[in-house]
């Protein structure tokens, strides 16, 4: 009887200092996870999202206030051949319908110099107050140097019935880059003699008496 009670408390001590190792062990294990690269996995770090990258280049604009359209938004979007391409979000504040306009696109370098990049003729189609966003298809080679920026003027607006032109455009675009905001363009209209609509004839019916 008294071996008997001797091994219980044998396999009971033997259980209690296994338990006690294991108990450390499992301890030692749990700090070295938390310092290891691996224990910061269950943290789970707030990290913010990337913001997503764009090849968009954002131009400036020189708003002409007596054209009857205006630029909301302008910029350079890349193509997949490696060219730009201009996108413009336009307002129409005319009643007359829209089709077409000419801009001139130019480089300000950290002097406001200002070096003309493009000049062209763009056709569309925008309805009386209305608005749209364009992506033009002719090509643009450009490379952004440091220091350099893009502003944008538009220096003639067409419908089928008006021409609106800007007098003496490069001049304001020049005062413009360089700082000087006192030089307001004028805008010469003009009757559309090429685009008109046909006239549509009149046709009388005689009355018989």
């Amino acid at each position: 009887m008294v071996i008997f009670l001797v091994m219980i408390l044998v396999f009971a001590g033997s259980t209690q200092y296994f338990s006690r190792k294991a108990a450390k062990a499992q301890s030692k294990a749990a700090k070295e996870a938390a310092w290891s690269p691996a224990g910061f996995a269950p943290l789970r770090r707030c990290v913010r999202n990337p913001s997503p990258q764009t090849n968009d280049v954002t131009v400036e604009v020189f708003q002409v206030l007596e054209l009857p359209v205006s630029i909301h938004e302008a910029s350079l979007t890349k193509n997949d051949r490696g060219f730009y391409l201009l996108k413009l979000s336009l307002a129409n504040s005319s009643e007359l319908k829209l089709i077409g306009l000419r801009y001139s696109l130019a480089i300000i370098d950290s002097r406001n110099q200002v070096q003309a990049l493009v000049n062209r003729t763009e056709g569309f189609t925008l309805p009386g107050y209305d608005m749209k966003t364009l992506t033009f298809k002719s090509p643009i080679k450009f490379k952004q140097k440091d220091g350099e920026r893009l502003l944008l003027m538009i220096e003639q607006v067409v419908s089928h019935e008006s021409i609106w032109e800007v007098v003496k455009a490069k001049d304001a675009l020049e005062a413009y880059a360089r700082g000087d905001y006192s030089v307001t363009p004028t805008v010469l209209r003009v009757a559309n003699q090429v685009d008109a609509r046909p006239e549509e004839g009149v046709i009388y019916r005689l009355r018989r008496n």
